[in-house]
Parts: C-alpha cells; structure tokens; sequence
C-alpha cells in the first residue's frame, strides 16, 4: 500500500486555486504579468506535485510505501516558508540585545501605493530608504535620543483583503550608542536608553518620513525611472506630476508604534510572525467552490472582528500576484547597530555598556552562547513507519513529471 507523506494538509490552498482557475486568469490578465509573477504562478501550482519529483519511503519491515513530492522553495509560496524562517531565527538571535525593543509601522497613502505598484522595485526600495533614514535622524537628534539605535526592517504589500497596502515592519532597539546629530557614533559612546515605554513621538517621525519619501519619488521622476501605466499615464507629464505631489505634502502620514516588546525572547516570537509571512495563509482559505474563494480576514477598521471575503477565483489570484517582488529584491533589512558594517564591533560594544557580561547566562544573548528557545531548530523525530512503527527504510528517487501537474487535489502537502 502506498499512502502520501504528510497527507494532513488545509481544506484549501492558494495551489488549488491555481491549478484549477489559473488557466482563466491567465487569459484575461497574463499580458500584464512580470516574469517574476510567471515564475511564482508555476512554482506554487508545482510544489508539492509529481512535476517536481520527488521520493518513495518504502519500509524494510512491513513493505508500507509514502510517498513524498518536492518543494517549490518559491519565497512567496504558502507551503515553503517554515525551514527558511527557523534558520534566519537562530541566525538573528545572536544579534539581540537585553533592552526594551519597539515595533514602529510606516505605511504608504494610497495615492502613493497605486504609483508603487507600478514601480516596485524604485518605490519599495525608496521606502526602505526614506523609513530607515527617519529612525535614523530622529534618533540621533539630541533633543529625542542622541543615538544610534539597531533596525531590522519586514516590508509587507498587502492587507487582510489582499488589496495593495504598502508598509515596513520595523523592530528597533529601546535605547542606542551615543551618537552625533548626523548618526555618527562617537569614539568612545555611551549607552543611551529610551524613557520606558516609550520610543520616539511618532507625529516628527510622519513628518520627517513624509518629507523623506516624497524628495527620493520627486527624484525618482527627475531621472527618468518611473514607469507610468495607462491609468497613471497623465502624471508623466512634469506639471501634472507636481500637481499630484504637492498635496502629499500637506498630509498625515501614519507612523505607528506598537506597545514595546518585554525582552529578546518575546522579539524572536514576535518577529516567527512577520519575516517570512506571504500575502495570505493557507490556512485562512475556507473554500474554494463555483469559481470562488472564500477566506477569513480580520477588519482592523470593525474593532479587528474576524470576517470572511469571497471574491472570484481570478480577482483573488490577481490580487495574490500583485505582491510578488522583483527577484533579488530584499524584503529583510538591518540598519544602524544592525547593519552589516561594523555590526559585531558595535554589538560588543553595547553588550559590554550594558553589564550583559553578568547577565548572559539568564539570557543568553551574549555572543557565543546558544540561541533563545524561541529561535531554535528542534531536531525532527526520527522517521516511523506508520503501519508496523519500523524505521528502516529504502529511499526511492521519482523524476520530474514532463506534462504539468493535474488540476485539483495532487500533492502531498
């Protein structure tokens, strides 16, 4: 007998949708799709599948065979994500101070996603540049902080809908090395905490981030690296284009921060949450019939109530694609203690300003000891046969199907 390994999977996944409707959608929507959306759309429908090869199990004791299909490994694919966290855990742990750590939020309006989505790369980029530089600034102002402080940085494009929602996750350290207003740290620095419970007043971080953002798009257009679509066409004329802009200025921009974090091991678990997150879960799809998919979401406008959406089979695979980044695009950065210069020196230096030489042991962040339990790789049980519970087992190797992967319920996720 022969059963699938890891046969326990969700009612629903995005894959399922894809095999079955991705045929429609791309009629309709494939002459606007970048290679990078292609490449996703047939990755998620192969993963897990015959058209990736894979293995069969078979038990030396009883003869019992399982099967087990490959992984896409695609970054924006539900299925695949688990491994890739677990090892970036354990390699961020060794970065984490004892210190009181902040979740601050800068989100893009609207007006300024529609043109984003056009023109990912320049604009997500930009708005890691402008978000980055506002913590910098603010922090280093003497009248704020006076120092540089450790930044690591999520974007996510999406919202519980899937709509387009631009916005950088930004877990910051609670306090920083003394530092000059231009961000220098000095030659021989202090520690420099912020006021418990408090990081930075998010009203000068708009302001400052506002005005960031919209010099490096104002830019952005001078050199000539905006794409502008048909539905945008009339901003590429120079006027009208400063005419969009000029009440950009004039607006609030929403920086918001979160309730700080308790301590180092409360960040790694927070932080499980978002770095390796795609546009939507597997597991909130409810079900996929006549041609619609049903998904839960939660309303963060209706006092953060759990809903349910269904939309059309096509909508939502096109809402889905829309936040597929350009390949190469790095969408985990670190800045200021945490950027990749200097940053062991640094760190040292800021575990010894902050006495965690006595401290290691209990919280075992100190460099050279093991990671939080938070951030560990537990080792997977040894295999069992789950017909006689043996575990000798003869590995055989299963080529790549030629023809694609059939429509509906085919892999072993």
């Amino acid at each position: 007998m022969t059963t699938p390994l890891g046969w326990t999977r969700p009612a629903v996944e995005v894959a399922d949708v894809i095999r079955q409707y991705g045929e429609a959608f791309l009629a309709q929507y494939g002459s606007t799709l970048t290679a990078d959306q292609r490449r996703a759309l047939r990755a998620l429908a192969a993963c897990r599948t015959a058209a990736l090869g894979g293995h069969v199990q078979r038990c030396l004791d009883c003869g019992h065979e399982r099967i087990a299909y490959n992984s896409c490994r695609n970054r924006h694919c539900p299925k695949c994500q688990a491994l890739a966290r677990a090892r970036w855990l354990e390699r961020e742990a060794q970065w984490l101070l004892p210190v009181e750590y902040h979740h601050v939020v800068f989100t893009l309006p609207q007006e300024v996603a529609e043109l984003a989505l056009a023109n990912r790369a320049v604009l997500y980029q930009a708005l890691f540049a402008a978000a980055s530089a506002t913590l910098r600034d603010v922090a280093a102002n003497p009248r704020w902080l006076g120092a540089q402080i450790g930044v690591l940085m999520v974007l996510h494009t999406w919202g519980q809908n899937l709509h387009h929602h631009p916005h950088v996750h930004a877990v910051v350290t609670g306090g920083g090395l003394s530092c000059t207003a231009r961000g220098v740290v000095d030659a021989d620095p202090k520690w420099r905490a912020c006021r418990p419970g408090f990081f930075l007043p998010v009203r000068v971080l708009g302001r400052v981030f506002r005005g960031k953002y919209l010099e490096l798009v104002r830019a952005a257009f001078d050199q000539d690296r905006l794409h502008f679509p048909a539905r945008l066409q009339v901003l590429a004329e120079p006027r009208r284009f400063a005419a969009w802009l000029r009440p950009l200025y004039a607006q609030d921009w929403v920086v918001y921060a979160k309730p700080p974090f308790g301590g180092p091991a409360q960040v790694l678990k927070y932080l499980a949450r978002y770095t390796h997150r795609v546009a939507i879960s597997n597991g909130r799809l409810l079900k996929l019939e006549a041609g619609r998919v049903t998904f839960r979401y939660q309303d963060y406008a209706d006092g953060h109530q759990q809903k349910t959406m269904t939309l059309d089979a096509v909508e939502f695979l096109r809402r889905f694609l829309q936040h597929v980044l350009p390949k190469g695009f790095l969408k985990i950065r670190h800045f200021g203690l945490l950027a990749n210069r200097q940053r062991q020196e640094k760190l040292q230096r800021s575990r010894r300003l902050l006495l965690v030489v006595n401290l290691a042991a209990a919280l075992g962040c100190a460099a050279g000891t093991p990671p939080p339990e938070a951030a560990r790789i537990e080792p997977a049980p040894a295999p069992h046969c789950p017909q006689c519970g043996g575990q000798r087992f003869l590995r055989i190797a299963l080529p790549k199907e030629e023809m694609p992967a059939p429509a509906g319920r085919g892999d072993t996720s």
